[in-house]
C-alpha cells in the first residue's frame, strides 16, 4: 500500500481509486466508512461521539457521528459519488473499559455505533457490514479501488469486510 491517507481522530477525508483510507486507534470511537461502486469514490470519517447537540457552534463537525457524516457525503458528492449507490460499512465502538455499574452515558462506544446507524437510516445508506463494540481497539484500512475494508486489531488479528 503505497501513500496510505491518514485519518485521524475526529476528521475526514475522501479518496479515488485507487486510494487508500487508513484510521489508527479506533476505540470507542467509530469509523464511518462510504464507497460508491460506480465511480470508485471512498470516504473515511473517525468520529469520537454520536451527536453535536449540545456543544458550542464552532465545535469540529469532523468530531460527531451526526454531523461528520452528512459533510462526509457531501465531499464524496463533490467527486462525482451519488448518494443513492453508496453504502456503508463501520468499525470501532468499543467498551475499552469494563466497569461494573457503568452508566449509559459512560457507554460512549455503543452510543456512538447507534448514533451512526440512525444516521446512515436517516441518510438512506444501507449498512452492508460492521465489526463493532466488544472490548478491543482497532486500525482500519479503506481501499477506494474496490470497497474493502480491513480491520485490524492486536487481539483478533485481521479481517476484510
Amino acid at each position: 500500500m503505497s501513500n496510505p491517507i491518514i485519518v485521524g481522530i475526529s476528521d475526514l477525508n475522501v479518496t479515488l481509486s485507487p486510494g487508500v483510507l487508513v484510521s489508527y486507534a479506533l476505540g470507542s470511537c467509530v469509523g464511518i466508512c462510504l464507497y460508491d461502486s460506480t465511480t470508485r469514490i471512498a470516504g473515511l470519517s473517525h468520529i469520537m461521539l454520536p451527536s453535536i447537540t449540545g456543544f458550542k457552534k464552532d465545535a469540529n463537525i469532523m468530531k460527531f457521528a451526526d454531523t461528520a457524516t452528512v459533510e462526509l457525503v457531501r465531499r464524496m458528492e463533490n467527486l462525482g459519488a451519488k448518494r443513492s449507490r453508496m453504502v456503508a460499512k463501520i468499525a470501532g465502538g468499543a467498551q475499552m473499559f469494563s466497569q461494573q455499574g457503568i452508566s449509559d452515558a459512560a457507554q460512549i462506544g455503543n452510543r456512538n455505533i447507534s448514533a451512526t446507524k440512525e444516521v446512515l437510516r436517516s441518510l438512506n445508506i444501507k449498512l452492508v457490514a460492521e465489526d463493532t463494540g466488544l472490548n478491543y481497539g482497532r486500525t482500519v484500512e479503506f481501499f477506494a479501488e474496490t470497497g474493502l475494508l480491513r480491520v485490524k486489531s492486536i487481539s483478533y488479528g485481521t479481517k476484510e469486510i
